[in-house]
């Protein structure tokens, strides 16, 4: 049973051919635009090793410097929500990551600590632009029925943005150093900036045709706020301290550090447990890979099992990711066995990861608000990343197999806060649907 009726789309009329034309170029340089962002956003970590050796830098001394990214980047989703609200997707995707390609640029250069410091301070409040910039910059292309499977697939550009950087920075780190590694992934980016120029647009009304999206037919938001173009601040905080967006961004805090965990610390579990460093990285792809197909299955069972209910979705992922990490140690001791339940969990883990900062961020206040609520529940739950590398990190010191299994303890005791957020979430968005009745009566 859907949370509440969703909206009878099918009486807005067909799109017409110029309609279809544009929302695919819409489509293609916004997927295309993010996966951009992760070519300059973590060339960093694949270089830090030959960075600390050439500059004389003791390896933890690296671990600051990416810190003030994570940092930054928490920092700037609140930011760029409210930018974003205020002056359109299309101006911080642009902005942002053209500050991101200047930013690599000067890290192709840098010679000193300081020069690193700043700029991934930097780098990390203009990348934040790219997740709130592009949900929003998709928000009024898609109606209500067709959102989950559309965006289902086309969240699954943020996966495919952080292989193709490691496949991509990668072949420059091994064949031309790691100053050529950042100079390459700027120029590469740059060509994905000129895209988005070109074909990215607000809305249809940019480019002179109708609306696609009819706001009055959403009655279904949860969280009543404006939708002019522009917002005051106080209108944008009205949305920030809803009470349900603040359960969303707790819940996708659990989802984050969920995530983020296995990226950062996967690769070295697996060495621990016995694969080569080099099959290690390969293996934890495998996180990856089934994450793309838990985005795109979450996606189409939005629209054609749950219809519409995504919190009920990610509470049965959820409890799906609590199932995972029980087979993880339970798994023995045999790296492959270990790294296929790994790709379970991210199966499991992805697919709330793409609903609450995609179409749930889109659903809960209307298309105008999405660049806002995406930013805000994503300004949550990336504080998640920075709690989880220091505590992991406090986990794994001494003996390593007790780290790895406190590690695996702590992960599924956070699969269980998910799935309890996520029943708050539901009936959170619920009752906000009954106020919302109440006044319209």
């Amino acid at each position: 049973m859907p949370a509440v009726p969703a909206p009878d789309s099918a009486e807005m009329p067909p799109l017409t051919s110029e309609q279809w034309k544009w929302r695919w170029r819409i489509l293609i340089a916004t997927y295309t635009g993010y996966a951009g962002y992760y070519l300059t956003r973590k060339v960093f970590t694949i270089c830090k090793t030959l960075i600390a050796e050439e500059m004389n830098w003791e390896l933890s001394d690296t671990a600051h410097i990416w810190t003030a990214f994570l940092f930054a980047y928490m920092l700037g989703q609140f930011i760029n929500s409210f930018v974003g609200r205020k002056w359109g997707p299309r101006v911080i995707m642009l902005g942002g990551l053209g500050v991101s390609i200047v930013c690599n640029t000067v890290f192709g250069f840098a010679n000193s600590f300081a020069t690193f410091l700043v700029f991934m301070f930097i780098n990390g409040l203009v990348q934040a632009s790219g997740w709130p910039g592009c949900v929003g910059g998709v928000s009024r292309w898609l109606r209500e029925k067709e959102r989950g499977t559309v965006m289902g697939i086309w969240t699954t550009n943020h996966i495919v943005g952080n292989l193709l950087f490691k496949y991509a920075g990668g072949l420059l780190l091994w064949h031309a150093g790691w100053r050529w590694a950042f100079f390459g992934m700027s120029a590469l980016t740059l060509a994905v900036w000129w895209l988005l120029y070109f074909w990215q647009r607000d809305k249809p009304e940019d480019v002179g045709l109708e609306p696609i999206v009819d706001a009055s037919r959403e009655a279904n938001r949860a969280v009543q706020s404006s939708e002019e173009e522009h917002v005051s601040l106080s209108e944008y905080l009205k949305v920030a301290f809803s009470p349900l967006i603040l359960i969303m961004g707790c819940s996708y805090f659990c989802v984050k550090f969920l995530r983020y965990a296995l990226d950062s610390w996967l690769p070295a579990f697996l060495n621990l447990q016995g694969l080569s460093v080099a099959d290690a990285s390969y293996y934890s792809t495998i996180f990856d890979w089934a994450g793309i197909g838990g985005t795109i299955v979450a996606g189409y069972a939005l629209d054609k099992w749950f219809r519409g209910n995504w919190p009920m979705l990610c509470f049965t992922m959820s409890v799906g990711a609590i199932l995972g990490y029980i087979a993880v140690m339970y798994a023995g001791t045999n790296p492959l066995t270990i790294a296929l339940c790994f790709g379970f969990v991210g199966f499991m883990v992805y697919g709330p990861d793409s609903l609450l900062t995609g179409a749930a961020a889109i659903s809960v206040a209307g298309g105008a608000n999405a660049v806002a609520v995406a930013g805000l529940v994503n300004g949550i739950g990336s504080i998640g990343p920075v709690v989880q590398e220091e505590v992991i990190g406090w986990l794994m010191r001494g003996d390593v197999n007790e780290g790895i299994r406190n590690t695996n303890i702590l992960a599924l005791s956070m699969s269980v806060l998910l799935a309890v957020m996520m029943l708050a979430v539901s009936w959170s968005y619920r009752r906000a649907h009954r106020q919302g009745a109440k006044r319209e009566e």
